[in-house]
């Protein structure tokens, strides 16, 4: 008894003239944008890859990785060779107080970099 009430509640969709015509001016819009959107230059409606920053930018960066990598080669060393010695070496202004600025100097650089608008003319 179900399997009666369920086909009879369906819905029946006939192939009218109105679906029809229905149909066949979905498929002309679809083709119309189709045929729209292929007489485009492909450029322009696509979006441009490059680099996100310029030359000047990428200048500065390394200049920054140069200037923070020069700060971690001062701070290396001064280490004993016998750990019954100790070395004062460690304590070195060098150590302490030199290259921590110029490692902070190179972030600031870093910073710097990131920020830089390349287009300016200054």
């Amino acid at each position: 008894m179900k399997n009666k009430k369920s086909k009879s509640n369906r819905k029946k969709t006939k192939n009218t003239p109105h679906n029809q015509e229905q149909i066949s001016v979905a498929k002309k819009n679809a083709l119309k944008t189709e045929s729209t959107n292929s007489s485009k230059p492909e450029s322009s409606s696509l979006p441009q890859h490059g680099f996100v920053f310029g030359k000047k930018n990428y200048k500065f960066m390394f200049i920054g990785l140069a200037v923070i990598a020069l700060g971690f080669i001062l701070m290396a060393g001064g280490g004993s060779d016998d750990p019954n010695v100790f070395n004062e070496d460690i304590f070195s202004m060098r150590r302490i107080h030199i290259a921590p600025m110029v490692i902070i100097i190179g972030f600031a650089i870093e910073v710097y970099a990131i920020l830089l608008n390349p287009n300016s003319d200054a």
